[in-house]
């Protein structure tokens, strides 16, 4: 099956769908909150730990530019995409499965 894939939280997982396109710290938490529905809403810390934790594993990187974290602008690498499509791989599954279990159970009932 080779390489153990690791569940996203939430929070990387939408702040790496986020990154598809080059964006700032501000911009990545209005985007996650209009991409959850205003349901995930994150807190500076939170973002900017999980932004250099991502950057140390090499998922974003920050462009060039400004030298103010609030301004820099990060983007998703490839090894950042192929973490985010194992992770929607795995959802999918998560949610297949769940379909055909519950659904069937419905049925029956």
């Amino acid at each position: 099956m080779g390489m153990i894939n690791t569940a996203l939280t939430e929070a990387v997982y939408y702040i790496l769908l986020s990154l598809m396109e080059p964006m700032h710290g501000y911009g990545i938490m209005q985007n996650v909150e209009r991409l959850s529905g205003g349901r995930l809403r994150l807190a500076a810390g939170t973002l900017y730990g999980a932004i250099s934790s991502m950057l140390e594993k090499g998922w974003i990187t920050a462009l060039d530019g400004a030298a103010d974290s609030r301004k820099k602008e990060y983007v998703i690498t490839e090894t950042g995409r192929e973490v985010l499509c194992a992770e929607y791989a795995r959802l999918k599954e998560l949610v297949e499965n769940g379909r055909a279990v519950l659904e069937t159970e419905e049925g029956t009932k």
